[in-house]
C-alpha cells in the first residue's frame, strides 16, 4: 500500500491522462441523400436536416454521445454551450 494520501494518488492518476487528445464532434442534424443529389449541390444550396431549428445539438466525444448544447457566437466565432450532460444510463440506452 502507498503512504500517499488517496487525494494525491487521484491527482497523479488524473494528471497521467490529461494530455490525451480526444475527438469532439458537434452534430447539427443528419440527412440521407443520393450521390446524384450531392453532386448537384452548389454554393448557396440548402440541405434539410432531421433536427428542427432550436433543438439541442448533440455533442460527441470519440463518437460517444456525452452532452447536448446550443450554438453560441463568442468573439465572432461559433461555439457550443453545454446545456445537458448525458447520464451513463442514457448512454447505455443509445447502445441498445
Amino acid at each position: 500500500m502507498s503512504d500517499m494520501p488517496e487525494e494525491t494518488l487521484d491527482k497523479k492518476n488524473l494528471d497521467f491522462i490529461l494530455d490525451i487528445p480526444l475527438q469532439v464532434t458537434v452534430e447539427l442534424g443528419r440527412t440521407k441523400m443520393l450521390v446524384k443529389d450531392i453532386l448537384q449541390l452548389n454554393q448557396g444550396a440548402v440541405v434539410e436536416l432531421t433536427k428542427l431549428a432550436g433543438e439541442p445539438l448533440d455533442i460527441f466525444v470519440n463518437s460517444k454521445l456525452v452532452a447536448r448544447g446550443e450554438a453560441v457566437v463568442v468573439n465572432e466565432k461559433f461555439g457550443v454551450r453545454l446545456v445537458d450532460i448525458v447520464t451513463p444510463n442514457e448512454r447505455v440506452e443509445k447502445i441498445l
